[in-house]
C-alpha cells in the first residue's frame, strides 16, 4: 500500500545528481551517444496529475483517492523549464513534445509555450513545438494554445464507442467531448493532428476497424499503438498485445494499405496510406519491431529528472543542478557527458534475448515521465 500512496518513491532512489566534468565545453549543436543517435527530441511531463485513469497508464487500482502526488514545490518552474530546454536546443534538439499525466492541467500553459517559442536552434530556425493530451480540455485550450506559439497537438482516444472509452478512460468521459476537442483544434490550426489509439487485447481490438473508417478521409491521422510494459502498475502481458502487423491486416482487409517511408530517420511510426489517396495511418510497435536503433528522444520528468530510455528505472537529476547554483556550460556540459555515455536499447534486449524481462526491472511509470 504504501507504494501506492507515495509518488515514485522507489523511483526517486535509484536518481542520481550528475557528476559535472572538470573540463567543461561548449555545445556544438551536436551530440551522439554510444550507438551514434543523436540527441534531437525532448519530451517535457509538466504535470504527474491526470484527470482519467486509463487502464494501460493511470489505473484506479494503482491511482485511487489515496494517491499523492507530488507537491508543487517539487515541480519545475516554466523558467527552470526554459533553461534545460534551451541547453538541449543547443545541442541538437529540434523538437520539443509536451506531455504528463495530463499536461492542459498545469496551470498557464500558455505561459511555458510562449516562453518555449522563443528558442532557436543553433542554425536559427524555429523549434518544432508539439503537446500530447487526452482532448478532455483541448476545446477549451486550442486556440490559446496555438496564439501562444503551440504547433500542433496530438490525441489520445481508444475508442468511438462510448461504453469502451468509457471503460478505458476510467471516469465516465465521453467520445463526443474529445471528438469536439478535435474539431477545434483543427479549426483553430494545430494541425496535423494525430490521434492515438492504444490497442489492448479484449478491451478495444474490435474498434480497429471502425477507428480507421471514421477518420479515413479526415484531416486526422490516426495511430495505433502497441499496448507497452512501460512501468509496472498497468499489469502488462504479452498476450495482451495486438501486433501491428496484426492491426494492418484487418484493416486492408476492408480498406487496401501500403506501405510508405518515414517522414524522417527516428520516427517512431510506420506509416501506411490508402491506396485510394484518402489518407494515412501510422503503427508504433514498440513491443514487437522494436526501434531503439533510432531513438533519439531524451525524456525530463516533472521534477527535472532526466531519462534517457522510456523504460528506464532510474535518471538525472538536473533540478538538483539547477538549485544548486550551477551554471549554464556546468549543466550542459553534463547533459553531453550523459548522452555520450547512453547505451539504452530495453525494447531491442525485451523482443529478442530476454524472456521475462518486462517483469525482472522496475520501470518509470508512464504518467510520470509520458509517453
Amino acid at each position: 500500500m504504501q507504494e501506492k500512496l507515495i509518488p515514485m518513491a522507489y523511483h526517486r532512489q535509484l536518481n542520481a545528481v550528475p557528476t559535472v566534468p572538470t573540463a567543461l565545453e561548449s555545445p556544438t549543436g551536436f551530440v551522439a551517444d554510444t550507438l551514434a543517435r543523436p540527441l534531437q527530441e525532448l519530451r517535457i511531463s509538466l504535470t504527474d496529475r491526470c484527470n482519467f485513469r486509463c487502464v494501460y497508464c493511470m489505473p484506479e487500482e494503482s491511482f485511487g483517492k489515496d494517491r499523492i502526488f507530488l507537491p508543487r514545490n517539487s515541480l519545475l518552474s516554466f523558467e527552470e523549464i526554459t533553461r534545460i530546454a534551451r541547453i538541449f536546443v543547443a545541442h541538437g534538439v529540434q523538437k520539443i513534445r509536451l506531455t504528463g499525466g495530463e499536461p492542459l492541467l498545469r496551470k498557464h500553459i500558455e505561459n511555458l509555450i510562449g516562453l518555449l517559442a522563443q528558442l532557436k536552434t543553433p542554425d536559427g530556425r524555429n523549434l518544432e513545438l508539439t503537446l500530447t493530451t487526452n482532448g478532455s480540455l483541448l476545446a477549451k485550450k486550442a486556440q490559446s494554445l496555438k496564439d501562444a506559439g503551440l504547433n500542433r497537438v496530438t490525441v489520445s482516444l481508444d475508442s468511438l464507442d462510448d461504453a469502451t472509452f468509457k471503460r478505458m478512460n476510467g471516469v465516465d468521459f465521453p467520445v463526443s467531448d474529445v471528438l469536439h476537442g478535435l474539431d477545434v483544434a483543427h479549426a483553430a490550426g494545430l494541425g496535423p493532428i494525430k490521434v492515438n489509439m492504444v490497442v489492448k487485447v479484449g478491451m478495444n481490438d474490435q474498434e480497429i476497424v471502425p477507428m480507421a473508417r471514421y477518420f479515413k478521409g479526415s484531416p486526422f491521422i490516426l495511430r495505433f499503438i502497441e499496448y507497452m510494459d512501460v512501468g509496472v502498475s498497468n499489469n502488462w502481458k504479452m498476450d495482451e498485445v495486438i501486433p501491428s502487423s496484426e492491426v494492418i491486416r484487418r484493416i486492408a482487409a476492408h480498406m487496401p494499405l501500403e506501405e510508405i517511408e518515414a517522414n524522417r530517420k527516428g520516427e517512431t511510426a510506420g506509416r501506411w496510406r490508402y491506396q485510394d489517396d484518402s489518407g494515412e495511418i501510422g503503427v508504433i510497435s514498440s513491443v514487437t519491431q522494436a526501434f531503439c536503433h533510432d531513438c533519439v528522444r531524451a525524456r525530463l520528468s516533472t521534477e527535472g529528472i532526466l531519462y534517457t530510455c522510456l523504460f528506464a528505472a532510474g535518471g538525472h537529476d538536473l533540478r538538483a543542478l539547477m538549485r544548486d547554483g550551477k551554471t549554464d556550460q556546468e549543466i550542459s556540459t553534463a547533459v553531453a557527458h550523459l548522452w555520450r555515455s547512453r547505451a539504452d536499447r530495453y525494447s531491442e534486449l525485451r523482443s529478442t534475448t530476454t524472456k521475462g524481462m518486462e517483469r525482472a526491472v522496475k520501470k518509470i511509470e508512464m504518467s510520470y515521465i509520458g509517453g
